[in-house]
């Protein structure tokens, strides 16, 4: 059967294959969907897997050939398997259309004008796509990126819905590795990330609003002890040589060394923010609709709150539940409750175990387990939802329950109000000031818990002139009364930012240092730069000629 061209690549263009007008107004189709895996083994080799699902235009001619792009010229044809429908694919060959590529042969099993089909192929063994890394680690990375297939947008419309999954080797620690992120990509959606049943750790792209026409691109970098020394390309590196003596006399040299000082900060501070940024990405993928029946600490951990703030918000919760005491301030010591009562969240527990080591090295790392787990546990709850609306909605929580507090009547009332948002209030980026706005110079009427908060407090040392009777039960009547010791608005304001302070200082240290130990098993830093070490834009390695750290873009591909 006579071969008829269903898609050209950009490639075959830059090569002068010329097609007629009236030959390629025969071939239509959209690919509704793509999923492609990309899976590096521990021998330095690489494994490609596409599933198309070709929608054939009505008019069009049959889809009978399909060309793949392949990252290298270096890889197993006897070993690519293919299958159509679930028909397995037996003419099998290297592309005379796109290089390095395979052409798989529908034959019988080509997709008609007006029906759908799916194509199935595995390339299991590419080799020489592995280059440097450029990472700046304390070893030696290994660097990979990868394009898939695409199609000349004259042949293809219409959009796609698109995955593309990178597996790296087993053996790393879940900080190890690092994504770069994608290019072209149609958001800035960072990619999912988890470890897969075997232990490999693996990033997944995925969106609906790709299209099969658009080179995308991404990779990936890891410790280059996983695979062998052989696998890891080493291009020789280019020779530059400036003449910063010249570049001086023209008055240049101050500008590069101003770029060169400003890019230094820039790096030091996006690193230093980056470490607070402990949300997983997989948080980050939009889902819909809002995810509502959050705790005030979940919420705070939804919207990133500093670790230091969201350990303090436990502390207070778990002693308003009568669950613990301080006994001491500074370094903070807690007395657990015997027995504990019920009802408490799993991270209150796990802080309340904490405290119970003594030797503050260990109840740091059970702190930093404790946050882990409870980051991982939010990021499971929000799957489905959506980021976006689900923080205006518990920002508008946070709105509500201060105008509780701002619009009650009297300062006893004012005070029970605060005492029962104080979860949420504690929440707002500003609620220190916002206390002092609120308060002003009046009393802030302590709550009954107050007691086992603050070892020093005694109702004698507090003023009570004026104290309003505030019933036991909670209320402003029934119940039995009592009268309650109050302080000054900024005097209770400070304490609150104390709270926060002495929990950082006596407790958990710097809190970036803390902050990015949880950052690296929850969400692993990323290579800021979108290419890795030496691979340049040759196009002796790959035909698409990408500029990448591996130069392992498959090429603009197509079928026939």
């Amino acid at each position: 059967m006579k071969k008829k061209l269903l898609a050209l690549s950009l490639i075959i263009f830059l090569l002068g294959v010329n097609v007629t007008n009236a030959f390629a107004q025969n071939y239509h189709f959209q690919v509704s969907r793509e999923d492609v895996t990309v899976t590096i083994s521990p021998q330095g080799t690489v494994a490609v897997e596409y599933s198309f699902v070709f929608v054939n235009d009505a008019g069009a001619s049959p889809i009978d050939f399909v060309d793949v792009g392949v990252p290298t010229s270096n890889y197993d044809l006897g070993a690519v398997t293919a299958e159509v429908n679930g028909t397995r694919i037996t003419d099998i060959q290297s592309s005379q259309y796109v290089s390095p590529g395979v052409a798989l042969g529908l034959g019988s099993n080509a997709i008609p004008p007006g029906q759908q089909g799916t194509v199935h192929v595995i390339i299991p063994v590419v080799r020489d796509d592995l280059f440097p890394g450029t990472a700046k680690e304390t070893e030696t990375y290994a660097s990979f990126q990868f394009s898939p297939t695409w199609f000349d947008s004259k042949y293809v419309s219409g959009s796609t819905e698109l995955t593309i999954t990178l597996v790296l080797p087993t053996g790393m620690k879940p900080e190890e590795p690092r994504y770069y992120p994608a290019k072209s990509w149609p958001d800035s959606t960072p990619p999912e990330t988890g470890i897969d049943d075997q232990g490999r750790v693996f990033y997944r792209w995925h969106s609906t609003a790709a299209n099969a026409h658009t080179q995308y691109t991404i990779g990936g970098s890891f410790p280059a002890r996983l695979v062998p020394a052989g696998a890891i390309i080493t291009p020789p590196a280019p020779s530059l040589k400036i003449d910063f003596s010249s570049l001086c006399g023209y008055g240049i040299c101050a500008v590069i060394l101003l770029a060169f000082g400003s890019s230094i900060y820039g790096a030091i501070w996006g690193s230093r923010q980056r470490k607070l940024q402990y949300l997983p990405p997989t948080i980050s993928i939009e889902g819909h609709g809002i995810k509502r029946g959050l705790s005030a600490v979940e919420a705070a951990v939804l919207m990133e709150e500093p670790m230091d703030k969201i350990m303090t918000m436990i502390l207070f919760s778990v002693i308003k539940k009568n669950a613990a005491k301080v006994v001491v301030r500074d370094p903070l010591k807690l007395e657990n409750a015997n027995p504990l009562p019920d009802g408490l969240q799993a991270y209150e527990t796990d802080l309340l175990k904490a405290f119970q080591e003594d030797k503050p090295s260990i109840r740091r790392d059970a702190l930093q387990t404790m946050m882990i787990g409870l980051v991982k546990s939010v990021s499971e709850k929000m799957k489905g939802f959506s980021r976006k609306e689900t923080v205006v909605y518990y920002k508008d929580i946070i709105t509500r329950a201060w105008q509780q507090v701002e619009t009650a009547g009297t300062p006893d009332v004012k005070s029970q109000k605060y005492d029962e948002y104080m979860g949420w209030t504690m929440i707002d980026k500003d609620y220190d000031d916002h206390t002092r706005r609120v308060f002003g110079s009046g009393p802030v009427f302590l709550p009954m818990w107050w007691g086992n908060y603050d070892p020093g407090y005694h109702p004698s040392s507090f003023s009570t002139g004026g104290a309003s009777a505030v019933s036991s039960g909670g209320g402003r009547s029934g119940g039995t009364s009592i009268s309650m010791p109050s302080l000054p608005g900024s005097d209770f304001a400070a304490s609150m930012v104390n709270s926060v302070q002495s929990f950082s200082a006596g407790v958990i240290g710097d809190v970036t240092a803390f902050t990015s130990g949880i950052t690296n098993k929850t969400n692993p830093v990323p290579v800021s730069t979108s290419s890795g070490g030496g691979g340049g834009g040759s196009s002796h390695h790959c035909a698409c000629a990408c500029a990448c750290a591996g130069c392992a873009c498959a090429c603009a591909g197509g079928g026939r």
